[in-house]
């Protein structure tokens, strides 16, 4: 049976620096967590210019997964655990932060030299209690990496994580979670199945679809009932979308600043340790 719409939440523009600006429909003041989805950042598409300096500096997180979907142009990753790597459009890291880490992010020396058109998506996908202090580690994938799912006329999906159509994305985690990337052309119709008592969710990248009878357009992220399994998605224009789906986390979410945990009280202790370095530095 299909899934009822219960949320539809718009991205609502967030500074997350001085410099960046991003469009964030999850968490929102109609619906907080779908927890382990805890953030959904959009950020772009942004035109750079050649020579301009842009980049998010070195900073800490405990806890979670900030996980990447690089759509245009091209960014960097460095963290004190030792890894630097760069994705392109396409591809995807996950960066679990654990009991703690420093990374820093942004576009590529090569882009902002020549100039062009950056635009991704970063979701914070919590981490189980029982693993939140666990070592990090990091981990990518080329888009060519990814097995394409939903093969059909007009469609074109890839899946960077979780198992569909007895398929495997390359992106593993702690608590199981489907992540499609995709397009539809217009008047095409997509349909996807979540797991009954999962959590299944939809963001318009771009674009414009129908659901439900329900007409949504891009920046909205729509958040359906866990009851029931099909989703059917039908393009009213040339569209983009993520879809999502995951085994809900059952446990407290204390979330502020860069950290996901279960207490305020660990939250004040993440932030005891930064201010005291337990962290460690990153040059950067």
């Amino acid at each position: 049976m299909k899934k009822a719409i219960i949320h539809v939440l718009a991205g609502r523009e967030k500074k997350i620096t001085a410099e960046e600006t991003v469009r964030q429909p999850l968490p929102h003041k109609d619906f907080r967590f779908a927890n382990p989805f805890i953030v959904l950042h959009h950020m772009g598409p942004e035109v750079i210019e050649p020579g301009q300096t842009l980049r998010i500096h070195p900073h800490p997180h405990r806890g979670f997964s900030p996980y990447t979907i690089m759509l245009q142009g091209e960014g960097y990753h460095k963290d004190n655990a030792g890894n630097d790597e760069i994705i392109k459009a396409g591809d995807v890291q996950w960066m679990f932060a654990g009991k703690g880490i420093m990374h820093s992010e942004g576009p590529t020396a090569e882009l902002l030299q020549k100039g062009g058109v950056q635009e991704l998506i970063q979701l914070w996908i919590n981490a189980p209690k029982t693993k939140k202090w666990d070592e990090p580690f990091y981990q990518s994938a080329k888009a060519n990496e990814l097995p394409k799912v939903l093969i059909g006329e007009g469609l074109d999906f890839s899946l960077a994580s979780g198992d569909y159509e007895g398929k495997t994305g390359p992106i593993k985690n702690f608590t199981p979670v489907i992540s499609i990337v995709g397009k539809i052309a217009t008047g095409k119709e997509a349909n996807f199945e979540a797991i009954s008592g999962y959590w299944a969710l939809l963001y318009i990248i771009n674009g414009s679809v129908k659901v439900n009878e329900q007409t949504i357009g891009q920046h909205n992220l729509i958040v359906f009932e866990k009851d029931n399994e099909e989703i059917t998605v039908t393009a009213t224009e040339d569209s983009q979308v993520l879809f999502l789906s995951a085994k809900p986390i059952d446990e407290p979410v204390s979330a502020k600043d860069n950290f996901v945990m279960n207490t305020p009280e660990e939250i004040e202790q993440a932030l005891s340790d930064y201010q005291n370095g337990v962290f460690g530095t990153l040059n950067y």
